[in-house]
C-alpha cells in the first residue's frame, strides 16, 4: 500500500481539518464511495487528513470525521502499539480508499479503544481478531492485505466511521467504558454490585 506522497512533490499545502465530535450528525451518516481516487482534491483531503490525524493525536481518521462523507481513511499503527504478530507490524502513514473489511474466522478479542470524535473517554470494544481488507491507494490501485491485533483494530474502527457506527455502538457492557484519567479503576473484569 502506498504512504501518503512526500508533500513537496506534489506542491500539496496541508492544512488541519476540524474533527466532528459525537452529536454532530455527519458521524451518523454513511459516506459514499470515491469515484476518482487519483484526484487531486482527494490527495490534499489525504494530507490534511494525516495532518489532522497527527496532530490530534491518534491512529486513525475516517472522512466523515473531518465533514467529508467520502470512503477514505487515514490509518499507522506505531511501533509501541504494534504486537509484532503477523499481519501486526508496526505501519507508517496509510491511506485506504473505498475500503471493504472481512472477518477471518469467528474469533473476538476485546480491547480498549478511543476515538478523536469522542476525546477523553475510552471503552473496551471487541473486535474480529483477524481480517482482510481490500480498497484502492492514491493512485487508484488495488491494496489486499490481512491484518491483526492494533492494525485490525483500527482498520475495523474507522470503517465503522463510513457507515456512521460510533465504537460506543460495538460495546457490550457500557461498565467498561471510562475516562481516561480513570481507566486504572477499570484494570480487571468490571465489579459486580
Amino acid at each position: 500500500m502506498a504512504p501518503v506522497p512526500p508533500i513537496g512533490q506534489y506542491a500539496v499545502a496541508m492544512t488541519l481539518l476540524k474533527i466532528a465530535r459525537m452529536g454532530h450528525p455527519v458521524l451518523r451518516q454513511t459516506a459514499e464511495p470515491v469515484t476518482d481516487p487519483t484526484d487531486p482534491e482527494i490527495r490534499r483531503l489525504a494530507a490534511d487528513m494525516v495532518e489532522t490525524m497527527h496532530d490530534a493525536p491518534g491512529i486513525g481518521l475516517a472522512g466523515p470525521q473531518v465533514h467529508v462523507l467520502l470512503r477514505i481513511i487515514v490509518f499507522r499503527v506505531p511501533a509501541e502499539r504494534a504486537t509484532g504478530a503477523a499481519g501486526d507490524e508496526p505501519e507508517g502513514d496509510r491511506v485506504l480508499i473505498n475500503p471493504v473489511v472481512e472477518p477471518l474466522g469467528e474469533e473476538r478479542v476485546p480491547g480498549w479503544e478511543g476515538c478523536l470524535s469522542i476525546p477523553g473517554i475510552r471503552g473496551e470494544v471487541g473486535r474480529w481478531a483477524r481480517i482482510r481488507y481490500r480498497g484502492v491507494d492514491l493512485d487508484g490501485a488495488p491494496v489486499a492485505r490481512e491484518a491483526s491485533g492494533t492494525h485490525a483494530r483500527v482498520i475495523q474502527h474507522e470503517v465503522d466511521h463510513l457507515d456512521g457506527v460510533l465504537y460506543l455502538d460495538r460495546m457490550d457492557d457500557l461498565r467498561r467504558l471510562s475516562f481516561v484519567e480513570e481507566l486504572r479503576f477499570l484494570a480487571g473484569p468490571p465489579q459486580k454490585r
